[in-house]
């Protein structure tokens, strides 16, 4: 382990310990959450330890909060109890060992097994003038002392919880496919023949910040010139979980100045890099879920367009790590 991710609870009682804060998603499975709860027994007060892992959808900024109603609901949550210990020792992970020996005898380990049905971590990129957490699905440790996991009677207070937040991550697969094709023929008023367009793509999956190549042909029967191309990179972003919702954001457009002329073919591949850095203020943009003020990409799902309209889907990813993922 590079580095251990600690939050201690105000009263001192109970610490959190993470060796890593993203776990990826292989899509058939999840890496499994692991960590370590430091209990000092004497300011538990006869009272237990718990530690729940969540998986949240946030569709409302902390400032609408009103008389105790979060725009928040649970998609995942599940519990244990770690402290008094409820049952036989489980085979450890080195991670697990290392975060043991590094806690001392205090420590008590846990793990969670996601389901891998769960969305990735992902934030809706807030306005300007928006304070509080952003909407968007996101996961968390909480580790709390109470008489029973979940009393909705039982006040607990600040002083006797700690939490962190974790990512749930994909990267892109090993191997790529080809990209996607699409074509398109339409007829203009005063011409009796259309302009054929096709478009297609090198490959299906890109990494962030490497242009998207996009092959286009046209055949112009035509009695008219095409004065100009444009290839628009868009965003969907639907949301199901409250309504029906998609929203459909331009994260990158260019025009380029080649004509086609009247009763004339044209072939030629272009390129378009769709970046965040080109869109922080573009409110509800979705982005990669992020902790605290650390950089992040484009949510993994785009489609090029164009204005003789084909679409073609193509995908946006983080390319896996080289070897050991070694957290820094």
């Amino acid at each position: 382990i590079s580095r251990v991710f600690k939050k201690t609870s105000g009263n001192g009682t109970i610490a959190l310990y993470l060796g890593k804060r993203d776990f990826v998603d292989n899509v058939d499975s999840v890496e499994i959450v692991e960590g370590v709860v430091k209990v000092d027994p004497s300011g538990l007060n006869n009272r237990k330890v718990y530690v729940y892992l969540a998986c949240a959808f946030r569709y409302g900024s902390d400032d609408l909060d009103v008389i105790g109603l979060t725009f928040r609901r649970d998609i995942w949550l599940h519990r244990i109890q770690v402290y008094p210990p409820t049952g036989g020792s489980e085979a450890k992970s080195p991670m697990m060992e290392s975060l043991l020996k590094k806690v001392g005898e205090q420590g008590h380990a846990f793990s969670f097994q996601m389901p891998p049905n769960l969305p990735c971590s992902v934030s809706l990129q807030p306005g300007l003038n928006d304070s509080g957490k952003a909407c968007g699905v996101d996961f968390e440790i909480k580790a709390y002392i109470a008489n029973a996991p979940d009393n909705p009677d039982e006040v607990i207070q600040k002083k006797d919880t700690c939490r962190l937040m974790i990512r749930k991550i994909q990267f892109a697969p090993a191997n790529n496919k080809a990209g996607a094709k699409a074509d398109l023929s339409k007829q203009f008023m005063m011409s009796d023949k259309p302009v054929h367009l096709e478009a297609s793509l090198e490959k299906e999956v890109y990494y962030h910040g490497d242009p998207i190549t996009v092959k286009v042909q046209i055949n112009n029967e035509t009695n008219k010139t095409v004065k100009k191309i444009k290839i628009s990179v868009n965003q969907l972003t639907s949301v199901v979980l409250y309504s029906s919702d998609t929203y459909v954001k331009e994260v990158c457009a260019q025009e380029f100045g080649e004509t086609v002329n009247a009763i004339s073919t044209f072939e030629k591949s272009f390129q378009v890099t769709p970046l965040l850095a080109n869109n922080k203020e573009k409110r509800g943009l979705a982005v990669d879920g992020r902790l605290k003020d650390q950089d992040t990409n484009l949510f993994s799902f785009i489609y090029c367009q164009f204005d003789v309209v084909v679409e073609l889907p193509v995908t946006l990813m983080s390319p896996k790590p080289a070897g050991e993922f070694c957290i820094l």
